[in-house]
């Protein structure tokens, strides 16, 4: 008798995000843009943030954080992308699969669950601002960024998981560029309704989060908007691009993850955006309307430069 998780496939054929030749040419130079321009950006932005004594606030703590993140994130998927445009044939071991799919799920997660407390921060700072500094004090921060850590490690265990017990034992061949739970799963050699049913239930839990997040932020601008105080544009703007990024972080996951049950061919072009373009966006979205990091890191670049 086979076990339940016999697996007899050793690796899967990546059918990429395109057969033309044209698009994976369009794409390996927007790829290469990004990653020679903006990937040294978040960089940056970390640099700056560590360097600069003025840059304390808990708001950059997590703002540093959310770069290293997204800059890790972009790791999982771009490079083998780039390498995979010169590859007549593109594969992936069975191991090297569910690694890409675990590190996807817990930094993936982990950007997600770092939102939702820098959005606490933000409702701390500007809704109850006289306890700010005794809530958000350096030890409180540190506890609320090993949450995101810990929960990102706990939700990609899930997954990783429920992949490992099912069996692979025929079709090897995922349209898509990467592995991800939606595309493997449909090539296990079982019925996989209930573990659909749990990335279904993910989806939700992903939906959910996000409109808790909209509405957290919502209050907050409600509240900024009848307020008088000198700092209103400035806490306007900081809310206004975390919704920003909110959007384009659960945007494409909630597309994703929402409906496991059906393929569409706007899966795999979310998908490239969602994983490769948007996290090494975000950070450099929400620097351009931060005048201390910018005025922060042209003062960093001026002393190297002069130096």
């Amino acid at each position: 008798m086979e076990t339940e998780n016999s697996t007899v496939v050793t690796e899967f054929i990546l059918l990429g995000l395109t057969q033309s030749q044209n698009i994976q040419l369009l794409v390996f130079v927007l790829i290469l843009i990004f990653y020679l321009i903006i990937l040294p950006g978040n960089f940056l932005i970390i640099l700056t943030i560590r360097s600069d004594p003025g840059l304390t606030a808990p708001l950059y703590f997590f703002l540093g954080n959310l770069a290293f993140l997204d800059a890790s994130y972009s790791f999982i998927v771009a490079p083998r992308m780039l390498a995979d445009f010169f590859s007549e044939k593109k594969v992936i071991s069975y191991k090297g699969c569910i690694t890409q799919l675990f590190f996807l799920h817990f930094l993936g997660a982990g950007e997600g669950f770092l939102l939702v407390v820098m959005a606490f921060d933000r409702y701390i700072a500007i809704c109850r601002p006289l306890y700010y500094s005794t809530v958000m004090n350096p030890r409180a921060c540190h506890v609320l960024l090993l949450a995101p850590w810990i929960g990102g490690f706990v939700h990609s265990i899930i997954q990783v998981a429920l992949i490992l017990r099912l069996p692979f034992c025929g079709p090897n061949r995922l349209d898509n560029f990467l592995c991800d739970v939606p595309q493997v799963i449909k090539l296990a050699c079982t019925d996989t309704f209930v573990v659909e049913l749990i990335v279904f239930n993910s989806g939700l839990l992903t939906l959910l989060c996000f409109l808790g997040l909209l509405s957290s932020y919502a209050v907050i601008l409600c509240h900024v908007h009848g307020s008088s105080s000198e700092g209103k544009n400035k806490a306007m703007s900081t809310c206004t691009t975390h919704v920003i990024i909110i959007l384009l972080m659960f945007g494409p996951a909630i597309f994703i993850y929402t409906c496991p049950f059906r393929a569409l061919p706007a899966d795999k072009v979310v998908s490239f955006f969602h994983t490769v373009i948007f996290p090494l966006m975000n950070p450099v979205i929400y620097t351009l309307r931060n005048q201390e990091v910018k005025a922060s890191m042209r003062r960093l670049l001026s002393r190297h430069v002069i130096c």
